[in-house]
């Protein structure tokens, strides 16, 4: 009886599991859905045109890989887009770090005075990237907007110039929109790592005598590991993947010199080649870049947090 008794709670427990295996799945079932759907159809739609001659108008006209890739690969503005991108990338990052985390360590004792600032800060982030860039074209703009004037009248520019007539003064005109855009944003984020660190060892510290410079180099620093590094993979990959500002403040210009590569990506798709085989084959390419770069950006978190 013992033995009978055994093997059916056995089989009384094995189906409890696999019911419940079953609600799992169909509770799981509608984010599969939503990956496949917005995820693996997409990607592996990327990699068919990617090997195939696919043009805008004309759709699908068979296999032709790796035509795609070699012509993109010598493809005359690559260079320079891959350039200007990474240039972009570097400045936009270092700037909006440090930036975020000094305003973080600026506003991060609560007050009323500093809650205030703290608002500041963030309402910029409330602003799509392109009303933002629309903002500033307004604002940039020779026959509407003060900034020229304003320049034109310190004497650092002509008055019937502009600061997105030439590829470095329109590098920095964009910059500058997007540190107004994200600064407040990145700040919130070293906030949240700066709460995280037990306020004891700041105590223990200032009575073993440390100054605020070795605080911050000896336990601020080392403890916003983790948040910094987060932050840099947010930034390099949105850096990486600029188009909106650009394309609304420069449109590429002048002369392609603030091409970046997701511009390139829509140029070939849309605008001088209407190749959607190339520009499927570009992405591509960025995508895997992304994946090595933002794997070792997580093997740094992922080595920290041992």
């Amino acid at each position: 009886m013992s033995g009978s008794s055994e093997q059916a709670v056995t089989r009384r427990r094995s189906r409890v599991r696999g019911r419940r295996m079953r609600r799992g799945m169909i509770y799981a079932l509608p984010d599969w859905l939503f990956i496949i759907v917005l995820f693996v159809v997409p990607i592996v739609l990327l990699i068919v045109m990617a090997g195939s001659r696919w043009t805008l108008m004309g759709g699908n006209r068979g296999w032709n890989f790796p035509t795609n890739f070699t012509k993109v690969l010598h493809n005359e503005l690559l260079g320079h887009a891959i350039g200007f991108t990474l240039e972009y990338t570097v400045i936009v990052t270092v700037i909006l770090l440090v930036l975020g985390l000094g305003l973080a360590l600026l506003v991060q004792e609560s007050s009323a005075w500093n809650n205030v600032l703290r608002t500041c800060f963030l309402l910029p982030s409330a602003t799509g990237l392109a009303s933002a860039s629309l903002l500033f074209y307004a604002l940039y703009s020779p026959q509407v907007g003060p900034v020229t004037k304003i320049l034109a009248h310190l004497g650092l520019m002509d008055a019937n110039g502009s600061v997105l007539a030439t590829g470095q003064s329109a590098l920095w005109a964009t910059i500058i929109v997007i540190v107004w855009r994200f600064s407040g944003y990145y700040m919130l984020l070293m906030m949240i790592g700066l709460q995280s660190i037990p306020g004891d060892l700041y105590e223990a510290a200032r009575m073993d005598g440390a100054g605020t410079w070795r605080i911050f180099r000896s336990i601020t620093l080392p403890l916003m590991r983790p948040t910094i590094i987060m932050c840099l993979v947010y930034c390099v990959t949105g850096s990486i993947l600029a188009f909106d500002q650009f394309f609304i403040l420069t449109k590429g210009g002048p002369n392609n010199a603030t091409m970046t590569v997701v511009e390139l990506i829509y140029n070939f798709a849309f605008d001088s080649k209407k190749d959607l085989g190339m520009a499927a084959a570009l992405s591509l390419i960025v995508l895997l870049a992304l994946v090595v770069i933002n794997s070792i950006q997580m093997r740094g978190l992922r080595d920290n947090t041992k």
